[in-house]
C-alpha cells in the first residue's frame, strides 16, 4: 500500500534505522538525505525550520526547544570567551536574565544600550564587541526599532545584528530583508499561536551561519521534539489570518484604553500618538500586532482589582495565543532587575501587559469596561 498523507505524520522516534553500512556512509556523505538520531534531525523539526525560514526569507533555520534556546544559539554563532555583546536595554526580562546569569560564566561580557542610543553605538563598541541583540517591537514597552537604520549602524561598527522578531512575526516584518544577520522567535508565541507548545526558531541570512546554528543545536541539545514541532507547524498555517485578527482587535482595544479615565498611558504602535507610529506602520505593512501595555495607578490594589474583575484577560505570564491574556512585567518577566533598573526602564507598579486575542471584539471591550469600572 502506497500511503500518501496530506499532513506530515508525527515521527515520534528517537532514532532511525539503516539497512547496512553502505546506507550509514550515505548518511554522512550526503547531508540531509537520511535521518540518524532526532537530536541531529527529524522530519518534523526540519519541516518547522523550513517553514519559518521561508517566512523570514533566510538561508537556513533551526527549530529549538524554546525561544531562550534560540537566543543562546544566536549568540554562540558569533561569540566565544573574551567577546562582548551589546543588548537593547528594554528587551524581554528573560533574555536579559539569560545574558546576565550565563554569558558572564562563559567569559562573554554584556552591555545594555538605551533605546535612544541604539543608532549611535560608537562609544559603546569595544574591539571585542561582536553583535547587538534587539527586538523588532520591545517587550513590554512596545518601542519599535528602525531595523534598516539599526543594521546600517551595526555593520558600520563591524557588528552583527540579531533581532528577536517574536512580537512582529514575519507577517508584519522580515528583519533579514532590512539587513539583520539573524532573526529569531519564541515559536511558543504567535507562530504556534495556541498556548500549547514551547518552542523556538533561529534563522540566518548566510548559509555558513545557518550551518553553525545547526551544529550548535546538535551539540548543545537545543533541538525540538517531533510532537512539539508538529503542533507548531499546524499553528503556523493560520499565522497570517491570526495576525490580521490580533492586529484588528488590538487597535480597537488600545483606542478604548486610551480614552478611559482610569488609564494613564497606552503603549501600542498602532496609536497615532505613539512615538514610532509612522515607522511601525511602514515596517509592519500597516499592521501593528496584538501586544500592548498600559498604565494604571501605581498601586498594587488597583492592578489586583483589575486582574480579579477581568473575565476575558486571565493573568497568564505568556502571550500571543488565540485567547487573550494579561501579564504583570514587574512581578514576572522583569522581576530579576533591581528597583533602579525597573524604574529606569519604565517597568512600574501600574504597568500591565495585554495580549489581545482573536475573540469577538465586542466581548473583549465589554470585559475591559466592567473590569475598569
Amino acid at each position: 500500500m502506497d500511503i500518501k498523507p496530506k499532513i506530515t505524520p508525527i515521527y515520534q522516534t528517537s532514532v532511525f534505522k539503516f539497512d547496512d553500512l553502505n546506507e550509514l556512509e550515505q548518511y554522512f556523505g550526503e547531508p540531509g538525505s537520511r535521518y540518524l538520531y532526532s537530536r541531529n534531525g527529524n522530519p518534523n523539526s526540519d519541516e518547522l525550520a523550513a517553514a519559518v525560514n521561508k517566512l523570514e526569507g533566510g538561508a537556513g533555520a533551526v527549530a529549538t526547544g524554546s525561544g531562550m534556546a534560540a537566543i543562546f544559539a544566536a549568540i554562540l554563532a558569533y561569540c566565544q570567551a573574551g567577546d562582548h555583546v551589546l543588548c537593547a536595554a528594554d528587551i524581554y526580562g528573560g533574555s536579559s536574565a539569560l545574558l546576565n546569569a550565563e554569558l558572564s560564566r562563559m567569559g562573554i561580557a554584556v552591555s545594555y544600550v538605551p533605546f535612544e542610543q541604539l543608532y549611535d553605538l560608537a562609544a559603546l563598541v569595544r574591539p571585542t564587541t561582536r553583535l547587538l541583540l534587539a527586538e523588532t517591537i520591545s517587550n513590554p514597552l512596545l518601542r519599535v526599532a528602525d531595523l534598516r537604520r539599526l543594521a546600517e549602524e551595526c555593520h558600520l561598527q563591524g557588528l552583527k545584528l540579531v533581532v528577536d522578531n517574536t512580537f512582529a512575526t514575519p507577517v508584519l516584518t522580515r528583519p533579514l530583508e532590512l539587513g539583520a544577520d539573524i532573526t529569531l522567535h519564541s515559536v511558543t508565541k504567535y507562530i504556534a499561536g495556541h498556548s500549547d507548545v514551547t518552542a523556538g526558531a533561529v534563522v540566518a541570512a548566510a548559509p555558513e551561519v545557518a550551518a553553525r546554528l545547526r551544529q550548535i543545536g546538535v551539540f548543545y541539545g537545543l533541538t525540538l521534539s517531533p510532537m512539539e514541532s508538529w503542533l507548531a507547524v499546524r499553528g503556523l498555517k493560520t499565522l497570517r489570518i491570526r495576525m490580521r485578527e490580533h492586529s484588528h482587535n488590538a487597535l480597537a482595544v488600545a483606542g478604548f484604553l486610551a480614552r478611559h479615565p482610569r488609564v494613564r498611558q497606552v503603549n501600542y504602535p498602532g496609536l497615532a500618538d505613539h512615538p514610532q507610529h509612522a515607522l511601525a506602520a511602514a515596517q509592519g505593512q500597516g499592521q501593528f500586532g496584538g501586544m500592548m501595555s498600559f498604565l494604571l495607578a501605581d498601586e498594587t490594589t488597583v492592578v489586583n482589582d483589575f486582574m480579579q474583575r477581568s473575565q476575558r484577560f486571565p493573568f497568564a505570564p505568556s502571550l500571543a495565543g488565540v485567547d487573550s491574556s494579561l501579564s504583570y512585567p514587574l512581578g514576572t518577566s522583569h522581576r530579576s532587575l533591581t528597583p533602579e533598573q525597573q524604574q529606569a526602564l519604565g517597568i512600574t507598579v501600574g504597568l500591565v501587559r495585554l495580549s489581545v486575542g482573536i475573540e469577538p471584539l465586542d466581548e473583549l471591550l465589554a470585559d475591559l469596561e466592567q473590569a475598569l469600572a
